[in-house]
């Protein structure tokens, strides 16, 4: 990929993140939907199995999962400044909502109609994240040994209230491990994977 990306495509990508920025309320994982709306099915900046792997890599690092998902995908669709582009554009809106909401919520927070309208955000956002969860365990769970390792962390994330960043780090090394001892069935995997997109 070049770094001489024009400026169309970079105020492209600008706004388009800024879009997402300004509707995804309830965080990251409720921007899944939307960005592959935006991103994969209008654009095809990037490919539908792409999607697990940038919210794969931006939930293993530190930082807000929009703004590492942002930046990852504004530099796979044009390098530094596509990621520059697209975490500016993604920040923008939270930084302006967030100020005026501080500013005023105080004197407002115990109005029935502002909790009324809340209450109908959380049931949406929760939707919003069902649907992406969903949605990427169809492309991501393709096999018995996926499924099986999907199942495993459901249980020791609820039974043994393991944290989440506990099982990225656990599922890579059980990747790392699996590649190791049966590298023929991962490599069958991938190539799967790589057959469907």
């Amino acid at each position: 990929m070049t770094e001489e990306v024009s400026f169309k495509k970079l105020k492209e990508i600008f706004f388009i993140f800024l879009k997402l920025g300004a509707f995804t309320f309830g965080g990251g994982y409720a921007m899944i939907p939307l960005i592959e709306e935006e991103v994969v099915h209008k654009r095809k900046w990037i490919k539908e199995e792409e999607v697990i792997d940038v919210f794969a890599v931006a939930e293993s690092i530190p930082g807000a999962i929009a703004i590492n998902s942002s930046t990852f995908i504004g530099y796979k669709i044009a390098g530094r400044k596509g990621a520059i582009a697209a975490n500016i554009g993604v920040i923008l809106p939270s930084v302006f909502i967030i100020t005026l909401i501080a500013s005023v919520f105080g004197r407002f927070q115990d109005n029935p109609i502002i909790q009324a309208a809340l209450l109908g955000v959380r049931s949406c956002v929760v939707a919003l994240i069902g649907v992406a969860a969903f949605s990427l365990s169809k492309k991501a769970l393709r096999d018995k040994l996926t499924v099986l390792l999907w199942l495993i962390t459901v249980l020791c994330i609820l039974i043994m209230d393991l944290h989440p960043i506990f099982m990225i780090i656990s599922g890579g090394l059980i990747g790392l491990l699996v590649m190791k001892i049966m590298p023929d069935k991962v490599e069958e995997i991938i190539k799967g994977r790589g057959d469907n997109e």
